[in-house]
């Protein structure tokens, strides 16, 4: 069973009067994984906010032309906050004169009723998206065991996950496991040079991108330069300051998180696309063979999908893919993956967890889908998806796992749609 039924996402302010609509609009706002907390008026935000500091403030505004009655409030927030705290602003209005008047006032966005949750969420996402970034990873390989650590204390006050391997024969089963953004790599080891290990990783179609940084007191420049050309992205001198291991590592790392991102990533949702997905699904069944844990893949189709783009247009079937890849990701835990497998299909993938542990979590998903309000023009329709689950069991495949997963979908659609469904796999 996971840690929680779903992640506990960012903390949104909704500053509107009207309790109805509010409500209305915070239990949606909360189906994706947000915390809503209702401000009945704009005159206690100021309250709330120094109790707890939100991720975001929403605001149903009413504007005169380009007045707005809480104008001093937003003012002084924005003057006591200055590090940023993103306002969007909801209202009735089109009014050009009132959407330059929530610029002035700081706004990040306007949204005019009836509000498009999915596109509020999708903007809340951008607006919080830096809270939620995954600490860089590296892993340090050097038989200096005091230095390496050194280096290791530096990099984590900078905020990074950090392992060390004094042992270079003893790489390649953390390599796998620890996933690492960057490998940091010191060039004369006993038994293994560093040289050596690069060459040998990037044989491996796995690690074919990973950086590598030599880390060396060797000071020849012929060297260094040699031992780019055998696979190294960057040469660091020993002893190193902090202040430029930390630079040279983070500006690598981020050069390779964004080219993964375009490899990896479907383009509309932002999930895994197929390829890495089987992929990190094919590493997860590893894991749980190799550590005797549990593991599930679960399979999601949206329900009459084409019906959805036939009447709404693909750019609405757009949105609801995207809606539900949004609540996918703000409910699972972020050790969970999630990736488009093609058209309409997802694939949920959830390391330590028991197939009835999915099967309850993916049912407490499929009933919030259900309830969110898609808004195309003039018209608001919902969707509902079902889900085939599966649980590992020894010796699985990335095909038995997820055929299973797939046969349970099957189920599901024929027993009537919008359920889920757990694989009976002792019987198959």
């Amino acid at each position: 069973m996971p840690d929680k039924a779903y992640s506990l996402g960012g903390l949104i302010y909704l500053v509107d009067p009207d309790s109805a609509q509010a409500e209305s609009l915070a239990a949606q706002i909360r189906y994706f994984g947000y915390r809503v907390e209702i401000v009945k008026h704009i005159d206690r935000l100021v309250e709330s906010i120094d109790s707890t500091m939100p991720d975001a403030v929403l605001i149903r505004a009413t504007f005169s032309g380009d007045s707005f009655d809480g104008e001093d409030v937003i003012n002084h927030i924005l003057e006591t906050h200055p590090e940023g705290l993103p306002v969007v602003f909801l209202s009735d209005s089109a009014d050009l004169r009132a959407r330059l008047k929530a610029i002035r006032l700081g706004g990040k966005a306007y949204f005019t009723r009836p509000i498009d949750v999915g596109y509020l969420v999708d903007r809340l996402d951008r607006l919080c998206a830096s809270a939620d970034t995954e600490p860089f990873r590296v892993l340090i390989v050097d038989d200096n065991e005091q230095l390496a650590w050194i280096n290791a204390m530096n990099l984590k006050r900078a905020g990074m996950q950090v392992q060390v391997i004094t042992k270079p024969l003893e790489l390649f089963p953390l390599l796998e496991e620890f996933n690492p953004d960057l490998l940091l790599l010191d060039i004369y080891m006993p038994g293994c040079t560093g040289l050596e290990l690069a060459t040998v990783i990037r044989q491996m179609k796995a690690f074919l991108g990973l950086p590598i940084v030599f880390l060396s007191a060797e000071s020849d420049r012929d060297k260094q330069l040699g031992a780019v050309s055998l696979g190294g992205d960057d040469f660091l001198p020993k002893p190193i300051k902090p202040e430029h291991l930390i630079s040279a590592v983070t500006s690598r790392i981020e050069r390779y998180r964004q080219l993964r991102a375009l490899m990896l990533r479907d383009s509309l949702t932002g999930l895994f696309n197929h390829t890495a997905v089987r992929e990190r699904l094919s590493q997860e069944i590893a894991n749980a063979e190799r550590h005797h844990v549990p593991l599930a893949g679960a399979m999601i189709d949206l329900d009459h999908f084409k019906q959805v783009n036939d009447q709404f247009g693909h750019a609405c079937g757009d949105r609801v893919l995207k809606a539900l890849s949004h609540m996918l990701t703000h409910r699972l835990r972020r050790s969970d993956i999630v990736g488009r497998y093609g058209g309409e299909e997802f694939l949920v993938i959830l390391p330590n967890t028991s197939g009835e542990g999915a099967y309850t979590l993916l049912d407490e998903l499929r009933a919030s889908f259900a309830q969110i309000s898609h808004i195309c023009g003039e018209q608001e329709f919902r969707a509902t998806f079902s889900c085939g689950v599966a649980a590992f069991m020894k010796h699985d495949t990335l095909a038995s796992l997820s055929e299973s997963a797939d046969r349970a979908l099957y189920h599901a659609k024929q027993g009537g749609r919008n359920c889920v469904k757990l694989a009976n796999r002792s019987s198959q």
